[in-house]
């Protein structure tokens, strides 16, 4: 039986319909649904049950569930994910405190654990995008978000968690069923929804000399992409640390925005913006997965170029409408 926490939001739903793919139904959600949309991406899923996730914590608290059918792995995606926020307090107790608990009661288990960090955690990435724990404690993240992230990657490390499970350190992530994330969804998305209004797309202007207007860079990975290295690590039990989940390639904002047009056949109309003053100094300029350490560990797979996992998700996602699944 697999826990695969945060299982109605975006990453989390997009690993249960993969390993509903490869035959896995033995599955049981945790999530929070609230007033949100996200159960619209548990519709298609096929899993044995579902928690909210403060019942979870209270079950394995009492140790009432994992005994029979014994749980093999809990993938832990559940967390607040949102650059933004700006109480520290709930980020410590969503983000770090209950990925703790988790934690201990999965390695008391012997239950395979993998959890999501972030590509946050590297800050404005003087430090590199090297996944080297050796490193971990330099890294100086930008916002509160990645620091509650940073504070459980040491805390995992120091007491001993990731020499027993997989950290993975998502960088910017697309696809579908991020639907109901806000402001935290994908350009692509949000893009999408201008252009089919306007006709046009806003990007943020740059405020350094060194990056000309959309010429910021990121490591874009379609979500699709991203499931297949967490299906790898739940596969290779014996691979354990911490490690990016990126692409690999670092593509302007400029580019990802021509490929969307093209995706829906408009003709490119850009408009640069001012951006928000709380951000230009919290502003991630660069940022490039190193996924050599991944790749030595033995994963293959051959990531889709960005052209073509935008196209897909305008194409068979965004203009029908549809979730993984469907």
């Amino acid at each position: 039986m697999i826990v695969v926490t945060g299982g109605a939001g975006f990453i989390g739903s997009a690993i249960v319909w993969k390993l509903n793919s490869i035959g896995r139904e033995d599955i049981i959600i945790v999530d929070h649904l609230g007033q949100t949309e996200k159960w619209r991406n548990l519709v298609p899923l096929r899993f044995i049950d579902y928690f909210e996730k403060d019942d979870f914590l209270r079950e394995i608290q009492s140790n009432r569930i994992g005994q029979s059918p014994k749980i093999d792995a809990i993938i832990h995606m559940g967390a607040c994910s949102a650059t933004t926020e700006q109480d520290a307090t709930y980020l410590v107790h969503n983000n770090f405190e209950y990925s703790k608990e988790l934690a201990v009661f999965a390695a008391g288990k012997n239950i395979r654990f993998i959890f999501a960090s972030s590509a946050a955690t590297y800050g404005d990435g003087k430090k590199g995008f090297t996944d080297d724990e050796e490193v971990l404690e330099s890294l100086q993240p930008l916002n509160m978000y990645g620091y509650s992230k940073q504070m459980f990657d040491i805390w995992a490390k120091r007491n001993g968690i990731l020499k027993l499970s997989v950290g993975l350190k998502f960088f910017n992530v697309f696809g579908p069923n991020e639907y109901h994330k806000g402001d935290m969804r994908s350009l692509v998305l949000k893009a999408y929804e201008q252009i089919r209004s306007s006709s046009k797309l806003q990007l943020f202007k740059s405020y350094r000399q060194d990056y000309k207007d959309g010429e910021q860079r990121r490591d874009f990975i379609y979500v699709k992409d991203a499931v297949e290295l967490v299906i790898f690590f739940l596969l290779n039990k014996n691979v354990n640390g911490l490690f990016n989940v990126g692409s690999g390639v670092s593509s302007t904002w400029n580019q990802l925005a021509h490929a969307i047009f093209k995706a829906m056949s408009v003709e490119p109309k850009i408009e640069y913006i001012d951006m928000p003053g709380s951000l230009r100094d919290r502003y991630q300029y660069h940022t490039c997965a190193d996924m050599n350490k991944v790749r030595a560990m033995g994963f293959g797979k051959q990531l889709m170029p960005l052209e073509t996992a935008v196209e897909d998700y305008v194409k068979n996602y965004l203009i029908p409408g549809k979730t993984l699944g469907t």
